[in-house]
């Protein structure tokens, strides 16, 4: 699983600059059908962290499986205060972990990294693998193309 970073500084211009890199990485890799919602999620992740801590930035990662159709983001900064998630919408502010409770099924959480801070992560795509159809070769003769598998049983019974 290809995994990318990028140091953010605690700057207005970071959330437009992590929206950015999210969409680059996941065009790169094919995986456009997740751009939209992974852009969404690392925007209000990112704008949390700047929003709420006083650090000194922070470190966005980002894991892509292609094979999955799968990504997940984490971004740490150096806050120990876990995000809160508000029950429902409210227009007026505190609706990012909703927003991304929401876009991802529930598919996010948090790690402590102590005093050093946490790691607020989302992921998306398929949850389980996609496995490429298998191309057999027999001894000496050349690749069979992929097709409905041979029927174990005899189609003609001996008399």
């Amino acid at each position: 699983m290809p995994k990318y970073q990028l140091n953010c500084p605690n700057l207005p211009t970071t959330p437009r600059v992590a929206r950015e890199f999210v969409t680059t990485v996941l065009r790169t890799l094919r995986l456009d059908a997740l751009i939209d919602d992974a852009v969404l999620c690392t925007s209000e992740l990112v704008t949390n962290s700047f929003a709420h801590t006083e650090g000194r930035g922070t470190l966005l990662l980002l894991d892509a499986d292609s094979l999955r159709n799968a990504v997940r983001v984490t971004v740490y900064d150096e806050s120990q205060k876990p995000p809160r998630r508000l029950e429902g919408y409210d227009p007026e502010s505190g609706r990012g972990m909703w927003i991304v409770d929401t876009v991802t099924d529930g598919r996010w959480g948090t790690e402590s990294l102590g005093a050093s801070g946490k790691g607020v992560w989302f992921e998306l795509g398929d949850e389980q693998p996609r496995r490429p159809p298998k191309v057999r070769k027999a001894a000496g003769k050349a690749a069979r193309k992929p097709g409905p598998p041979a029927s174990p049983v005899p189609l003609s019974l001996p008399r």
